[in-house]
C-alpha cells in the first residue's frame, strides 16, 4: 500500500517576465521523507519552494499539499485565486526557513520564537513563551533564550530560525540553503538540528549544496536544472551512480 503523498507537484511552470524559471516540475514527498533537492544556482530550487509556500504564485500545472491545491479553490468549474486569509492560513502549515535568517534584531530568541505565535495564532503571551523556550531547547539553544540575534554566531541564529518555524506546528519543512551563508565551521550545528528533525519523522523538502546531509539523512535526491528536475531517485543512486549526463557534470564540480 502506497504512502499518501504530502506534496505533489505535476507540470508546475513559472516565468518572470519572458524569463521562464521553472519548465514543468514533477515532485512528489510522502509523509515523513526527507527530500533533497540539489543543482546549479539559478535552476529554479529556490523558485519552486517558493511556488509550494505560496509566497510565488506558479503558472501552469497542479502543485498540492495533503491534496489541497496551492493557491486556488476550484469552484463550478473555474480556479479562484485565495483571499490574503486562506493564503496566510496556508503558510502556517509550511515552516520555512531561509538563506538569511531573518531575526528581529530588537527582539531576543525566545521573542523571535514567541511573536509568530502571538501574532499569528493568538496564543496569549505566557503560553507563547513557555513554547518558544521548548523549541530553543530542542535546537539546543535554552542557555541563550535572552540573547539578540547580534550577540549570537550564525549557526545559532540560523538554529533560532529553524525553532520559530516548528513553533508553529508545521506538516512541512521547507529549508532553502540553510548553510550557504555560514562559516564552514558553524555548518554542522545547523545540519544536526535537521537530522535530529529527520530522525522524529519531520517531512522535510531541502534545497542543499551540502552533498554529504544529502546522502546521509535524505531519503530523495532531485537534481534541478534549468528549471525542471532531471534525475531523482535514492541519494547513492543520484549521487553514485547518475543516469544523466548533466547529472554527471555537475556532480563532478561539487564532489
Amino acid at each position: 500500500m502506497s504512502l499518501p503523498l504530502h506534496v505533489q507537484a505535476q507540470g508546475v511552470t513559472k516565468s518572470f517576465g519572458s524569463h521562464q524559471v521553472l519548465t514543468g516540475v514533477n515532485f512528489t514527498v510522502a509523509p515523513g521523507e526527507v527530500s533533497c533537492i540539489i543543482g546549479p544556482s539559478g535552476s529554479g530550487k529556490s523558485t519552486f519552494l517558493r511556488c509550494l509556500n505560496a509566497l510565488e504564485t506558479y503558472d501552469a500545472g497542479t502543485l498540492a499539499v495533503n491534496g489541497q491545491q496551492v493557491g486556488y479553490d476550484y469552484r463550478d468549474g473555474k480556479y479562484y485565486e485565495w483571499s490574503n486569509k486562506q493564503f496566510a492560513a496556508f503558510r502556517s502549515k509550511l515552516g520555512m526557513v531561509f538563506q538569511r535568517f531573518n531575526l528581529f534584531g530588537h527582539l531576543s530568541a525566545e521573542e523571535n520564537v514567541a511573536c509568530a505565535l502571538v501574532e499569528v495564532r493568538g496564543i496569549n503571551r505566557s503560553a507563547a513563551r513557555t513554547r518558544a523556550l521548548e523549541e530553543l531547547r530542542k535546537v539546543g539553544l535554552a542557555n541563550h533564550s535572552h540573547k539578540r540575534p547580534h550577540q549570537l554566531s550564525g549557526g545559532q541564529q540560523q538554529r533560532v530560525a529553524i525553532a520559530r518555524a516548528l513553533a508553529m506546528d508545521p506538516e512541512v519543512m521547507l529549508f532553502d540553503e540553510p548553510t550557504s551563508a555560514l562559516d564552514p565551521e558553524l555548518v554542522d550545528e545547523v545540519l544536526e538540528t535537521m537530522k535530529l528533525l529527520a530522525q522524529e519523522g519531520m517531512t522535510m523538502i531541502v534545497v542543499t549544496h551540502e552533498m554529504g546531509f544529502a546522502r546521509e539523512v535524505g531519503d530523495t535526491v532531485n537534481f534541478f536544472d534549468n528549471g525542471a528536475i532531471v534525475e531523482s531517485g535514492k541519494p547513492n543512486d543520484v549521487l553514485s551512480n547518475p543516469q544523466m549526463d548533466r547529472t554527471k557534470a555537475f556532480l563532478a564540480k561539487v564532489l
